[in-house]
């Protein structure tokens, strides 16, 4: 499995490159580091990262009532990172559609 999971295309995440055109996210390996991570977007993408910002998400507790009872769970804990890109630099994830 690699560092780079999938990009992040949410709502929340698009509005930040609308603001910030030169910012990006990823769900990430959780034990990479942001030098790892650097390198990885790097070789993929072909850009230059000015910087790596990382966060990790603990897992939410679930509960559903159903007839049989309550079901309870808990959804996974991922790490996500937001990478900024030098000026100019940009990515397209669409090109290749």
């Amino acid at each position: 499995m690699g560092i780079l999971i999938k990009p992040i295309l949410t709502e929340k995440q698009t509005a930040i490159t609308d603001k910030y055109p030169n910012r990006y996210g990823f769900r990430v390996s959780p034990e990479a580091n942001k030098a790892e991570i650097k390198k990885a977007v790097e070789e993929i993408y072909g850009v230059k990262v000015q910087s790596v910002n990382t966060m990790n998400y603990a897992g939410k507790k679930k509960s559903r009532f159903t007839k049989s009872g309550v079901i309870t769970g808990k959804t996974k804990a991922y790490k996500k990172a937001v990478i900024t890109l030098k000026e100019g630099e940009v990515i397209d994830f669409f090109s290749n559609i």
